[in-house]
């Protein structure tokens, strides 16, 4: 509604409904973004040279993709954020349709209910900044079994002045996880193929877990499971996938200690902050 107030003088901006006023609001947040970018300065380090057809484009991926995934502590931080972002692309809507169920509120009250989310992830990730050393980034792998284990909890909930605490947490757990582990995903691909390629290859795994675990719950949901079923069901597949990459990166430890020791060393060197 007050997007939709705002008015400029002598311009028909066509924007008469709350969708267009947001997919408005976010073009001119892309746009302020692009703008800031430009104004990055230039680094000294040399630009590495990209294939011009799209066959090279895509083997090149492949191979920095492949890279990352057989690095001993490139793939279990991949894992991890792949996992944490796919969670976090579609807690929206298993927060939107556990309010629905479980207090009863239309999509603008759950909608707020979202963004107590962000607040304690915002608040996890600041913690985790100041106290959590890039070295000991996978010191952090337990609390994605808790954020799974936490989830299911949702389901008997239903006050609000207890759910929006205990958002604020699960937020607050999912934002300690991401810090540490995306640093080190970055240190791993910066050191392996470059910060640039290192993203390419985090988005698209990213984007590709949301997709999937997208499609999960709405598969739930169209075989006529309830949301507290579906609650259930995502928080056992997050907890089994975080115990999953725990006794991954053990096993590391245990047939590959050389190389996941020289690993750590050369992150104990790395004095960049760990959120960067």
């Amino acid at each position: 509604g007050m997007l939709l107030s705002i008015d400029l003088p002598m311009i028909d901006t066509g924007i008469d409904t709350p969708p267009e006023a947001a997919i408005a609001s976010l073009v001119g947040l892309y746009v302020l973004a692009a703008l800031f970018n430009l104004r990055i300065p230039r680094t000294t380090a040399p630009l590495q040279p990209f294939a011009h057809s799209v066959v090279g484009l895509v083997r090149d991926f492949s191979a920095c993709n492949s890279r990352l995934w057989q690095d001993k502590l490139g793939q279990i931080s991949l894992a991890t954020t792949t996992l944490f972002w796919g969670v976090s692309g579609n807690l929206r809507y298993i927060v939107l349709a556990w309010a629905a169920a479980a207090l009863g509120y239309g999509t603008q009250q759950a909608s707020s209910l979202v963004g107590v989310v962000a607040i304690g992830t915002a608040a996890g990730a600041v913690v985790a900044s100041l106290y959590c050393r890039l070295d000991r980034a996978t010191s952090v792998i337990p609390l994605g079994i808790v954020m799974g284990v936490t989830v299911i909890f949702m389901n008997f909930i239903h006050n609000v002045w207890v759910a929006a605490p205990f958002l604020v947490f699960l937020g607050a757990i999912g934002g300690y996880l991401v810090v540490p582990m995306n640093a080190l995903l970055q240190h791993r691909g910066h050191n392996l193929m470059g910060a640039g390629r290192s993203i390419a290859v985090q988005n698209f795994n990213e984007q590709a877990c949301i997709l999937g675990l997208g499609a999960f719950y709405t598969a739930m949901t169209r075989f006529g499971l309830s949301a507290f079923g579906a609650i259930t069901i995502f928080g056992l597949v997050v907890a089994g996938t975080m115990w999953w990459i725990r006794r991954w990166h053990q096993r590391n430890l245990v047939e590959h200690q050389d190389e996941v020791e020289q690993l750590l060393d050369l992150a104990r060197t790395d004095h960049l902050p760990v959120d960067r």
